[in-house]
């Protein structure tokens, strides 16, 4: 009789493109329902390399996976007295150990992460998908495009601008943006009409909110601007979210300064929260901006075994890996995987699902500055690898 939830059998650590494809890794596997028979399997025959590990539970079924710049130490850490207590929990559910090797510590984060994702195991609580619930700002909805949140952009938009990971402070931004550039946020039900739509019988129009009585919108719903000058407002808000326009926040502090100074501390207080929400928005799509524009290089590694990884990191991830060309065999796959990895669509979004791996290579490199003194760019790579051809 089939289970009503099956297990997912634990098969193999499947295929990954962060490290070359003629890396062989030792994989390992022991199984055993008594600790000291694990332990010693484990001093026995697990490698001192870098590598990932995975536990097993009764069923075959992954419960947790880790990394290690030495898999046998890191293993050997769990049958300790003075380990720590989520590993006694960890290990007494365990009746199976399996790991892979990899080129490096670096190969061996991003390999964990992946791995999570794929797997889910139980045990694991960072990485997992899901955990962090992500959205993006997107500027769209004809006929008159404003600024709103959504966790599942259509495509359809003028522009979208992500992933954040908090949906209020975002919708609060959003609210202070299309404020500041007099865009609409009404329903799609509402009807529009714009100022150089003729009628053959023209009649008094009202507001369909406070919003164009108050000031903050341009009142595309009673005529009260052109669609020429509503487009105008949609380009000068994109550029606020392409990083090209800092006015708002430069006024506003401006304002906030003037108002404080008179003594007017009210004032002050609301300019305050209204630069703040705007400025928080500036600075996360600054950073993700940062992040996919200049993390594009290609990071020479070399590893235990002395051999140079070369990863190719295309806007915040590896796309690839391979080994620096010093044959003209190597040469063929490094410049043949260059040009697959570095002639990737520019305007692709960044998926919530990958936000993960970017914040792991910036902490890498941020963790590691002198890292960066090796650097390579694409075309500086391409033609060393053409030069060993």
């Amino acid at each position: 009789m089939a289970a009503l939830f099956p297990l997912d059998v634990f098969s193999g650590f499947g295929p990954t493109v962060i490290r070359p494809q003629t890396f062989v890794p030792s994989l390992g596997r022991l199984k055993s329902r008594q600790e000291d028979k694990l332990r010693k399997g484990v001093r026995d025959s697990a490698p001192k390399e870098a590598g990932v590990y995975g536990m097993l539970g009764r069923h075959g079924e992954l419960i947790y996976i880790g990394k290690a710049k030495s898999l046998r130490a890191r293993l050997l850490s769990y049958f300790r007295e003075s380990r720590d207590p989520k590993a006694g929990r960890i290990l007494k559910h365990t009746q199976t150990l399996v790991w892979e090797t990899v080129p490096d510590e670096f190969a061996a984060l991003l390999r964990e992460l992946e791995l999570i994702r794929r797997h889910r195991p139980r045990f694991n609580v960072l990485g997992q998908p899901g955990r962090q619930k992500c959205c993006y700002v997107c500027l769209g909805r004809s006929p008159a495009p404003y600024a709103y949140v959504s966790r599942s952009p259509t495509g359809r938009d003028v522009a979208v601008y992500g992933p954040l990971t908090s949906a209020s402070r975002a919708s609060e931004a959003v609210r202070r943006l299309n404020d500041w550039y007099g865009l609409r946020d009404c329903s799609q039900s509402q009807v529009l009409h714009f100022a150089e739509q003729g009628e053959l019988f023209p009649q008094e129009r009202t507001a369909g909110c406070l919003r164009f009585e108050l000031s903050p919108c341009s009142g595309a719903c009673v005529g009260a601007c052109s669609r020429t000058q509503y487009g105008e407002q949609v380009r000068a808000a994109k550029a606020f979210l392409d990083g090209n326009d800092s006015r708002p926040v430069t006024e506003l502090t401006s304002r906030m300064m003037q108002a404080s100074t008179a003594l007017q501390f009210e004032r002050a207080a609301s300019l305050r929260d209204r630069l703040a929400n705007l400025q928080w928005l500036a600075d996360k799509l600054t950073w993700l901006r940062q992040a996919r524009r200049d993390n594009t290089f290609v990071y020479p590694l070399t590893g235990s075994d002395q051999r140079t990884v070369w990863y190719l990191i295309y806007r915040g991830r590896v796309q690839g890996a391979c080994y620096r060309p010093t044959t003209v065999e190597s040469a063929k796959i490094a410049t043949q995987l260059l040009t697959d990895v570095y002639g990737l669509d520019t305007r692709a979004s960044l998926l919530p699902s990958q936000i993960d791996h970017v914040l792991l290579v910036s902490a890498w490199f941020r963790k590691a500055p002198t890292e960066t003194a090796g650097l390579l760019t694409p075309t500086a790579a391409t033609e060393f690898a053409r030069a060993k051809k």
